[in-house]
């Protein structure tokens, strides 16, 4: 059977299924990329990257654009505020093994703000497209931009930013459909991302509320982007993309796994995470991601607030292991026809 929705192509870059993964601060680093990309991701996204913080090569800068390989094709995104700088750093994550340099134009996190950098570029075009024109100009691969709809609900600067972008040679645009000021609240409104993709030439990938395979299906055919990009609705829930893969393909969804073998992934990825980083690194870093794939069962509730106090990777495992083996016991002792 012939995909019911075709790949997505960025510059050379050939990706399938059109389903991008949002690049995440303290998230998407190597580990996650690894483990969620053979779920369905066609292009994985590394955590955003200060390009001033990749002047100077510091270790855990290095680690945050470091790759497996296995997540490949990779974008790396980069964000700052000096056109120079950013060229410069995309240079360096180009030689680090990047297959496509990302400017973030989208973070609206006051960290990044506070230095005029992500969703604070919007404030400036003319900056926006400097940035983008020396990016360009530094590296061999496509580049692209993640981008929100402006600043400020009065000051929707998308559509000129998109033009602006086409113009000097941005191979592809994402937008996050809320202005920065909106952070995550309200919805993010799909008809700009429509209208941007009327309005430009290029490949467009829609970003936000994306949180069922159904929905996220409607929204790209209405308003007929390339790709989609998934963040917050696939933590602890990298089914989803699976769910999303195979509508795309014309094939059944099938059903979100029970509980006790998302539990499972969960000690999975805990174990992962602990053998690349270190218990003491890894211990607190999982501590949200097991907050995620706790969710939707009875005493899931308790077992997030107990999780959040464990000191070692023992302790958390050995609280995560009996609750598998009390879901598996409830399972085994369920009534034929009771299940929900």
């Amino acid at each position: 059977m012939l995909p019911a929705v075709a790949p997505l192509r960025i510059g050379a870059v050939e990706i399938w299924p059109p389903i991008v993964l949002a690049p995440m601060s303290g998230v998407t680093n190597r580990t996650l990329r690894a483990l969620y990309k053979p779920f369905g991701f066609g292009l994985t996204v590394t955590e955003f990257v200060s390009s001033n913080a990749l002047q100077y090569g510091a270790k855990r800068t290095m680690e945050m654009i470091d790759q497996h390989g296995v997540e490949k094709p990779v974008s790396t995104q980069l964000w700052g505020n000096d056109p120079a700088i950013m060229a410069y750093a995309a240079q360096v994550v180009r030689e680090c093994g990047a297959d496509i340099v990302d400017i973030n134009f989208g973070c609206p996190a006051p960290k990044v703000t506070k230095t005029e950098g992500g969703s604070a570029c919007l404030r400036d075009i003319e900056r926006c497209e400097a940035i983008m024109r020396a990016v360009v100009a530094a590296v061999d691969c496509p580049v692209t931009v993640k981008m929100r709809l402006g600043w400020t609900e009065d000051a929707l600067v998308y559509l000129d930013v998109a033009k602006r972008a086409e113009a000097v040679g941005i191979r592809a645009l994402t937008l996050h459909a809320r202005t920065a000021k909106q952070f995550y609240k309200g919805s993010a409104d799909w008809a700009h991302i429509g209208a941007l993709k009327r309005a430009v030439g290029i490949p467009i990938i829609g970003n936000g509320d994306l949180t069922d395979p159904y929905d996220a299906l409607a929204k790209m055919s209405a308003s007929g982007v390339d790709a989609i990009m998934l963040g917050r609705a696939i933590l602890g829930n990298p089914w989803l993309v699976g769910q999303i893969w195979a509508l795309m393909e014309g094939r059944e969804a099938a059903a979100t796994p029970p509980a006790a073998e998302r539990l499972n992934f969960a000690l999975h990825h805990y174990g992962v995470m602990v053998e690349e980083w270190g218990e003491a690194r890894a211990v607190p870093q999982m501590r949200k991601h097991l907050g995620y794939y706790l969710k939707g069962f009875r005493g899931a509730s308790e077992l997030r607030e107990r999780v959040m106090r464990t000191e070692t990777a023992a302790e958390t495992v050995a609280l995560v292991d009996a609750v598998i083996e009390r879901l598996r016991l409830e399972t085994e002792t369920e009534p034929v026809g009771t299940a929900a």
